[in-house]
């Protein structure tokens, strides 16, 4: 599973080559893009802190909550060792984090690879009438395509049932940023009549795609693998097949308040760092 370590890791170090070479868990083709694009890392490990405090706030009032408050003892809730439906949750909004913090980032002008969305040019039309392309438009189609190339490599070397399922909420994820792109625009014209105006598409709040994922954790649907491997069938025969945004999960959610006997410990020293190991 995805090491989210390496994100922590990477807000944190700054040489690149001692950074790329160091974080545990890289797959060669994460290694690769780690080297090729330092920035873009530092990026992501800045958005950790945001995308855990959304994941604490939707889940304020559970028992396990996504609360980071005892790194000593555990990086990892046991939760994610689990194919459950909070484990869905987390990589959603982990890989919707990885996309909002790299679109951002290149909007910013923080990174050499990308700047504000280029097809966002000339003049066009909406249901109040003409404008022109202009400011900065949020490039959240590079943000998606660089979390699917870094967050996904480490799934695609697996074939099993939980990494399909991964990559199923990975992707859920990228696609609730890209939900909540809305068009904002500046007049111009005497006194701001509007005869002429500049627009843009800047991503909405991260809440937004918190609370979007969040009602998709509530509708999650139970999948089994089908027969040959290479998808999910609906476990239960009365729910519908899940579309591309749709959480996914395999096992039925631990009862947070009963002691786990692996440890010895109640179950709530799930109150920890919310990412897989």
């Amino acid at each position: 599973n995805m090491n989210f370590r390496v994100y922590l890791y990477m807000g944190v170090v700054g040489s690149s080559r001692v950074m790329c070479d160091n974080v545990p868990g890289l797959v060669s083709r994460q290694r690769q893009l780690c080297q090729r694009h330092p920035e873009a890392m530092r990026s992501i490990g800045l958005g950790v802190a945001e995308w855990t405090a959304e994941c604490q706030h939707q889940f304020r009032q559970h028992r396990w909550n996504c609360n980071t408050l005892h790194w000593d003892r555990s990086l990892f809730g046991r939760v994610l060792l689990r194919s459950s439906r909070e484990s869905a949750f987390v990589y959603a909004i982990s890989s919707a984090g990885v996309v909002f913090a790299i679109t951002r980032a290149c909007s910013q002008g923080e990174l050499k690879s990308c700047s504000c969305d280029p097809k966002k040019k000339g003049s066009a039309k909406d249901n109040k009438g003409h404008f022109d392309w202009g400011g900065c438009s949020d490039n959240v189609d590079y943000g998606v395509k660089f979390a699917r190339a870094f967050v996904d490599a480490k799934e695609r070397k697996g074939k099993d049932a939980r990494a399909l399922m991964n990559l199923h909420n990975n992707r859920a994820g990228r696609k609730a940023v890209k939900r909540f792109l809305k068009q904002e625009c500046k007049c111009h014209g005497v006194s701001g009549s509007c005869t002429l105006r500049t627009c843009w598409l800047a991503m909405a709040d991260f809440r937004k795609t918190g609370d979007y994922l969040w009602r998709k954790y509530n509708g999650a649907i139970q999948v089994v693998m089908n027969q040959d491997g290479t998808g999910f069938t609906v476990a239960n025969k009365k729910f519908k097949k899940p579309t591309k945004n749709d959480l996914v999960y395999f096992e039925s959610s631990p009862d947070y308040c009963i002691r786990d006997r692996d440890v010895g410990k109640l179950d709530l020293q799930l109150h920890v760092f919310p990412f897989p190991s």
